[in-house]
């Protein structure tokens, strides 16, 4: 018996809006139902992974997933939530992307098996790019009025003032090439259910409306269902930091960051979080939420949603090395340790900390000088001379057995850093530059 998906959802607070007789729908059939992703990267950041647990809770539910990559949409941009209209994206840039971002979504979605709901991906530039004006315009623009067009929240709240620049007929066209997208899938794939955000309400309803008025009412119905906008606990918007997206690119965001990023949340979001993020079971949350709540200082609830989300984006070899990293600031490191860690990864376990650049002709000097005259680590050789005579100065996460030292190019971690710890916290690094 496959689980009931909208009750999956309803439980992991991961329901916002849904169309009359969709749970119904999918408790007697097994349906196909799709998601649109934007392709303007080529990597899919966290606020997409809402909608792409979605599609995994989904498949698991035994139903058919169909992810898909919006190459002619994202030519032209969603006016749904923005304020500016985006930049325009060429083709080679699109599929590029487009590969990049199936890649990711098969650590969560099966595309390999011979299951009959195994996922598909489909790009909406396949069939809109040989799709004339004026075919458009008969086949689609005739069935939906401009009236019910401008009544949709999104249309409205660029009309009335909260952008710039108003609103384009490109953007204003947007509804009708989703709504286009949903009436393609229903002919070509059976689809019957479209998945996505909130704010995607509007121009989810104009696909169904779509459908129904080419097709007749007398054609199977097609449905909606949306996820709510996720946020943090105050209400700012979930997935952003300081330093911008949390990506799932390894490259545009480190392992070590992104795991930081889930141990990091606060007590009620992690409650939260550990239900969307992760596919643990209603009754292994449950057990973790009240251990947590009986000793909330061992960050339980933290640590299993950073490991589980780590591993299932990532893999279990970079939740090892986060972990690790994450030891170095608070743990028994050795420059072993240091040494195993990429770049990326070391400058972010150490961002935040007091940063000096010295040139490669400062070395081979004594590290009295060095840390003294070159960087003001320590106010005055004196202090530092009575520091590293009582054990309190560390270089690479070494004792500095002698305040003298030379410091050479021996000493660089990946030849060009060095890592100097006052007592147990204070941290300090240079870079030497060539």
């Amino acid at each position: 018996m496959n689980k009931n998906f909208v009750e999956e959802l309803k439980w992991r607070g991961m329901l916002a809006q849904i169309m009359p007789g969709t749970e119904e729908y999918l408790n007697e059939n097994i349906v196909s139902a799709y998601l649109g992703t934007d392709p303007t990267a080529d990597s899919l950041h966290i606020g997409h992974l809402c909608g792409v647990m979605m599609l995994r809770h989904l498949q698991h539910c035994g139903h058919k997933p169909i992810a898909l990559v919006g190459g002619a949409t994202g030519m032209i941009g969603d006016p749904s939530g923005k304020n500016l209209e985006r930049n325009l994206l060429d083709e080679t840039t699109l599929r590029h992307n487009q590969e990049c971002i199936k890649r990711q979504l098969a650590k969560f979605l099966d595309f390999e098996s011979d299951a009959p709901n195994r996922a598909e991906l489909v790009n909406n530039y396949d069939w809109m790019k040989d799709f004339s004006f004026l075919d458009f315009a008969r086949e689609v623009g005739k069935h939906i009025t401009v009236n019910y067009m401008m009544a949709k929240d999104s249309v409205q709240q660029r009309l009335n003032g909260t952008a710039r620049d108003g609103l384009s007929f490109t953007e204003f066209t947007y509804q009708l090439l989703q709504g286009y997208d949903f009436l393609h899938l229903y002919r070509s794939h059976g689809v019957r259910l479209q998945l996505g955000g909130n704010d995607q309400w509007g121009n989810m309803t104009t696909g169904t409306e779509l459908i129904r008025r080419t097709l007749g009412s007398e054609a199977e119905p097609a449905f909606a269902l949306t996820c709510p906008l996720i946020t943090k606990a105050d209400g700012k918007k979930f997935g952003k930091t300081e330093s911008g997206n949390i990506w799932l690119d390894p490259k545009r965001t480190s392992p070590y960051r992104f795991y930081q990023f889930w141990l990091n949340t606060g007590d009620e979001e992690a409650e939260r979080y550990i239900k969307i993020f992760t596919s643990l079971d209603r009754e292994t949350i449950e057990t973790l939420v009240e251990e947590h709540k009986q000793d909330p200082g061992r960050r339980m609830l933290q640590k299993r949603l950073a490991e589980e989300v780590t591993v299932m984006v990532h893999s279990q070899a970079d939740l090892d090395a986060a972990i690790e990293a994450s030891n170095i600031l608070f743990g028994k490191a050795t420059k072993e340790g240091l040494q195993k860690l990429d770049e990326q990864t070391f400058l972010d376990v150490f961002d935040g900390v007091p940063h000096y650049e010295i040139t490669a002709d400062k070395l081979n000097r004594p590290a009295v000088e060095l840390f003294t005259q070159d960087a003001d680590i320590f106010p005055s050789k004196g202090e530092m001379r009575k520091m590293v005579q009582g054990g309190g100065v560390s270089l690479n996460k070494e004792k500095l057995q002698a305040f003298d030292r030379i410091i050479t190019t021996e000493d660089l971690i990946a030849g060009k850093y060095l890592l100097v710890q006052k007592g147990k916290k204070n941290y300090f690094l240079l870079t030497v530059k060539a």
